[in-house]
Formats: C-alpha cells, structure tokens, sequence
C-alpha cells in the first residue's frame, strides 16, 4: 500500500555541477578523522588511547550520559592523534588506516527471529547506533524510549543531492534486512518516502514498510515534512529517523557481521572539473577524495549539501552522516548597487529585479554571497512560502531567541529539526542564522524539559 504526499511550498534551488552517475573506487584515505563534534549532544568519553590498534568497528569511545553508545571506528589502523581544544575537548581522532583492512567479528544475526531487545543491544554492541536518530531534538536516539513510528526518507530534495536511486542499487538485500530490525525496535510502523516520479526506487518491493510517493520542490525530502504530513508528533512522543545509506551498513552488519561504513558520496558543484560519484568512509580526508578535480581557486567545500552543510578545508575530513561534497565559488566579491539593477544570474522568490522565475529549469552557479547584512527581522511573508509544514516560522525562531519554552511547545518545536530552517535561512532579508536559532532552541528544550 503506499500514499501520496505533495508538498506544495518550497523552493528548488537549481545549481550548475550535479554529480555525473559516474563512480570511481578511490583507495582507503591514508589518515581518518573522527569529530565527536558530528555527534550533536555527546560528550565523549575515550575507550581508545594513542599508539592503540584498532579494527573497523571497534570503539573509539562511548557517550558520557549512556555507557552503551558506543562509537566505532571506520577503519582499521593505529590512533596517531588525539587532538584537544580549550578544556582538554576532544576534538578530533586521528587513525593511520592498515594497508589490509581487519574488521571487528559481530557474528551474523537471523534478524526475523530476534526479539526487540536482542535487535537493540546488538545494534548499540556493534556501533551502528547513532545511526538512529529521533525527533524531538535531532539527536541521537535514546535507547530507554520507545518510538511510535520510524521514518525513513528515501528521496533528496536538497540541491544537488545525490540520486538515492544511484547509489543504493544493488543494495536490496542489505535494506530489507535493515528494515527487518527496525520493525522489531517499534510497535508503529516503519514508513519510507519515495520520489513519486521515480520507479526504480530499491524500496519499492521492500516488505514491512509503509510507502510513501512525495512531490514538490525542496523540503519534500526532509524527513520533517514528512513526519508532518504522515504522523505528526504530539507532546510526549517520539520517532526515530534512519538515512538510507545509514541502513545499508546496519543491513551489511546483520548479514556478514562486519562493520562496513563505505559509502557513495556525491561530488557536486561548479568549482569541480569533474561532478561525479566516489566511494569513501566517514573522516576520509578531503583532499584524498577531490584529488584533482577540484578548482581550489576562491573556493568554498562543504561536507553536505549549500543549505545544510559545514564548511572543511581541503585538509578536513569528511562528515560523519555526510554523503555529499559541495564546492561553490567564495563570495567574497560585493556588486556596487547591486540592490537596485536588474539581476539575471541569482535565484530569489521575489520578483523585484530579480527574474529567476522567468526561467525555472535554469541552473543557476551561485556563490557564498549573502547579498545583504544582519540586520532585526523583517516581516515580509516570504518564509510562509517556502516552509511547508503546519507551523509559523518567523513566530517559532522569535520564540527560541526570547527562550520561552511554554511558547515553543506550543509552536511545534518537537517537530523540526535545524535543517527543516534552511531554505527560511536562504530567503531571510535580514540574514537570520535561523539553524543556528533552531539549534540552540533545541538544545535548551532539551535541557530543561527532556
């Protein structure tokens, strides 16, 4: 059975360098950085010490509120480096990668005949844990809840976001084992979002999922608008999300018992020579996956995706949960009046001056520019047209930075999730860090209610 959702709200961004369906098997990046950093809300507590030899799998360390998160390494190797910033805060660890890869033994599991506690602890014994995410809060899921459904987005909408139905081919066996187990982890349902236009979806013949066919421009994709339009979340709920990439490897695991992180990333944007499909682990280096096929002049790489993402130097590494690289020119050029004359070459939902919405299919090579200062909000009406869930957007981000809780509850923080702010951020006049209002909103929420 499958359901259709069509979003009407949004805003596809159309940009110059989507990836060719090209892939390139790249060699294992020699040094591997591992940012507690991309763990939103962990503190880490060190399992693996410098000079120690590890094996892909094995833990690197654990989260400090609950000993059974653990955090695996992608790689086999020895731990070189650990790098600390201010108050001895781990920052990054460092692993030279072994010519010949080892893996951490996990035993392969007859997932249909595990219990729900049995699926749970083998998921937090093996590391692929954190690969569960819940709402509210964005962050990793707490294994002591459990979710009244579990959601799985396999359609992108971000711009230039790599093509799902790409690269999960042949991964088939691999997701449906991953379902299996999350079938066993809920008592709801598991539902899964597909592009209604595609037809080669690797979900589509999957068994125990509830599907669903999503139209519309950018966020039909975030797993928030769906959430909002399938099963919204009330007070005192919880739901779990998993990528689809993530569920490949909990799939991989279950099948062969190995921990294996290797993933298709995405290289995309108009400063590659080349936009096209390269195999990596999570904390592979940057420069080890763009080689040469990067146009490092006046450049700006981020792992993710132009909303979205963070920027890296070339010498940074590859997020955890990212599957994309983005290189867009720096914007650190200013137009004299560039406010008050015709604009040919920018994307804006406004028609004064600007006439990208005489040309909807063009693709448009946009910078980092942000066209405009901080300044206090302006109401304008325009993020009411590229939001699309059932919530007000400039009411909710006023509400985080006065930090009145009674109010975001009443406004439907437990349903969103800073990236659900993005394109609000991209058509803000008064250029508003709303993610980064979001975030923090999230975080205090987090702390005072739980």
């Amino acid at each position: 059975m499958s359901t259709d959702i069509r979003i009407k709200k949004g805003l596809d961004i159309k940009l110059v360098g989507e990836a060719d369906k090209i892939t390139t098997e790249l060699p294992i990046s020699s040094v591997h950085a591992i940012k507690p950093e991309d763990f939103h809300g962990i503190i880490p507590k060190l399992i693996a010490k410098e000079k120690a030899q590890i094996k892909a799998g094995e833990a690197l360390f654990y989260s400090k509120a609950d000993e059974r998160i653990l955090f695996p390494s992608p790689i086999s190797g020895e731990v070189i480096e650990i790098v600390r910033g201010a108050k001895r805060k781990i920052v990054e660890i460092k692993i030279l990668a072994d010519k010949t890869q080892q893996h951490q033994d996990f035993e392969k599991k007859d997932t249909i005949n595990m219990s729900n506690d049995e699926v749970k602890t083998h998921l937090l014994a093996s590391g692929c844990w954190p690969f569960i995410k819940q709402r509210p809060y964005d962050v990793i899921a707490n294994p002591n809840n459990a979710p009244k459904a579990i959601f799985i987005s396999g359609y992108t909408s971000a711009p230039l976001a790599g093509d799902l139905d790409y690269t999960l081919k042949g991964k088939e066996a691999e997701l449906q084992e991953g379902i299996t187990a999350l079938t066993k982890l809920t008592t709801g349902k598991v539902h899964v979002s597909v592009n209604l236009n595609e037809t080669l979806s690797p979900f589509v013949n999957l068994n125990g999922i509830e599907l669903h066919k999503v139209s519309g421009p950018h966020p039909a994709g975030n797993v928030s608008t769906q959430i909002n339009k399938i099963d919204p979340i009330n007070k005192g709920e919880v739901v779990w999300i998993v990528t689809p990439q993530d569920l490949v490897i909990i799939g991989e695991l279950l099948l062969t018992g190995k921990f294996n992180a290797k993933r298709i990333i995405a290289l995309t944007g108009s400063q590659f020579n080349t936009p096209k499909y390269v195999t990596a682990l999570p904390g592979a280096q940057i420069k080890d996956l763009v080689s040469d096929n990067l146009n490092s002049e006046n450049t700006r790489i981020i792992s993710g995706n132009v909303l979205s993402g963070n920027k890296v130097s070339i010498d940074g590494s590859l997020g955890y949960y990212d599957n994309q690289i983005t290189a867009i020119p720096e914007g650190d050029d200013y137009e004299f009046m560039g406010w008050n004359k015709p604009i040919f070459n920018k994307v804006s939902t406004s028609r004064a001056f600007t006439f990208s919405w005489m040309f909807p299919k063009k693709k448009f090579d946009l910078n980092t520019n942000t066209n405009g200062e901080h300044r206090a909000f302006v109401m304008t009406g325009t993020f009411e047209e590229v939001f699309p869930l059932d919530i007000f957007p400039l009411q909710i981000l006023k509400s985080c930075l006065y930090k009145d809780l009674d109010e975001m509850e009443a406004l439907g923080m437990y349903e969103v999730a800073p990236e659900d702010f993005a394109l609000t951020e991209f058509v803000c006049v008064s250029k508003q860090p709303h993610q980064k209002i979001i975030r923090e909103g999230l975080d205090l929420m987090l702390k005072e209610i739980g």
